[in-house]
């Protein structure tokens, strides 16, 4: 792997002609400090967010030993990673509510992952069998909660619905070593009272079915800072959830749990690219909505951009629209991207806070793909962790905002 020391640097040096990733190991190992040393609980690590082994490497090095797997090739994906790292401290936890059976009885029986989630008495069941009446199993019985302070829902999905918590909590009390109970208030979430609403669901769950609960999961939903979008300090989150669980009938030696995968990875990787047609307020670039800007594409995500030139521009911010590199009329970012008025073919752009799902969901559809990855020493183009931001970064976010 190239290393570098910024992102100006890659593209004036190599002049990439394909987009190029840059990695920024050290953001993600500060993002992973900041939640293990003051989440009041344990971190794991949402996989799907960005499945890189060196990502999950970093992470694992800074302190976050526990995942959160939702499918057997990210049980897989994750034990074969820290197989050599001493891999036998982390703790694979599928929190996936449904699952394959054969899916769960390779992840019991080969990978020794014990904790599961589930949120419908069929699931307990299937858990059950897959597992052969295992007696060591930690449970954790997903509850539907709203996802109304949330920039994308995922309250639709999964979840069970209070009405159907007793007996599903009761059966699963009998069948596990250790019940938890979680939740997810969805992706971005812009409030702490997301998570303060959500627990008070928990409460009413474990009062209506009477058992001892070892686990309180708070799930994903973390946010990090992007144009448009700038969320409270995350310890106002953790004070929140702090303060809902202590409140909450539970075991005295119940555990808290959370699962960040966007506030763990966001800041891990950007991508280069370059403009090659300029029509109008439109630019053409060598990236989109079948690459790192998928998000962008179909949920009309803003991401943080900044002009990559030896001499910085000074002409006015302006907003930008966004064509991939695909025949598809689809392949387009409505933005708006703010970005010099002089911006033209042949410039590059960094566009920022790719780590979470961006790279999880590039493809290589009509032939466009990026394979060249550069570590880079530079900061993030915004972050929650780092201060103060980078001036040449932070004008474009605010700017938008």
């Amino acid at each position: 792997m190239h290393k570098h020391h910024s992102a100006l640097g890659v593209a004036t040096t190599l002049t990439p002609a394909a987009p190029v990733t840059l990695i920024r190991p050290q953001a993600a190992a500060r993002a992973a400090r900041f939640f293990s040393e003051k989440f009041p609980g344990r971190s794991l690590y949402a996989v799907k967010a960005n499945p890189s082994p060196d990502l999950i490497r970093t992470l694992f090095a800074a302190g976050i030993t526990h995942f959160d797997v939702a499918s057997i090739a990210e049980v897989r994906l994750v034990a074969e990673t820290l197989a050599n790292a001493q891999g036998d401290q982390a703790k694979l936890c599928f929190m996936h509510p449904v699952k394959a059976e054969e899916a769960i009885a390779e992840a019991y029986h080969r990978h020794g992952v014990r904790t599961f989630s589930l949120d419908t008495m069929c699931e307990l069941e299937k858990i059950v069998r897959a597992t052969n009446g295992a007696t060591d199993l930690e449970l954790c019985v997903r509850l539907r909660v709203s996802s109304e302070h949330s920039e994308l829902s995922l309250a639709s999905k999964f979840g069970a619905e209070l009405g159907e918590t007793r007996e599903l909590l009761m059966a699963t009390r009998q069948a596990a070593d250790a019940l938890g109970i979680c939740f997810h208030v969805g992706s971005q979430a812009m409030s702490p009272q997301a998570y303060s609403d959500a627990i008070e669901r928990v409460r009413a769950a474990i009062v209506d079915a009477a058992v001892t609960v070892d686990i309180i999961d708070v799930g994903g939903g973390f946010p990090s800072v992007y144009p448009g979008m700038e969320p409270p300090a995350l310890e106002a989150y953790f004070d929140a959830i702090h303060r809902g669980f202590e409140s909450l009938p539970v075991s005295y030696s119940s555990e808290l749990w959370c699962e960040p995968g966007r506030a763990l990875s966001a800041e891990y990787s950007s991508v280069v690219v370059r403009v090659e047609r300029r029509r109008g307020t439109e630019l053409y670039i060598n990236d989109g909505a079948y690459g790192a800007l998928f998000d962008a594409a179909h949920i009309g995500w803003r991401f943080p951009v900044a002009l990559l030139r030896e001499e910085e521009s000074e002409a006015e911010l302006t907003g930008f629209s966004f064509y991939g590199p695909t025949c598809d009329d689809m392949d387009h970012m409505v933005g708006p991207f703010m970005l010099p008025e002089d911006v033209q073919a042949g410039d590059y752009i960094e566009i920022g806070m790719l780590g979470a799902y961006g790279a999880a969901m590039r493809t290589g559809f009509n032939g466009f793909t990026s394979e060249t990855v550069v570590e880079v020493e530079d900061e993030p183009m915004a972050s929650l962790y780092a201060e103060p931001v980078p001036a040449r970064r932070l004008a474009t976010v605010i700017k938008l905002g």
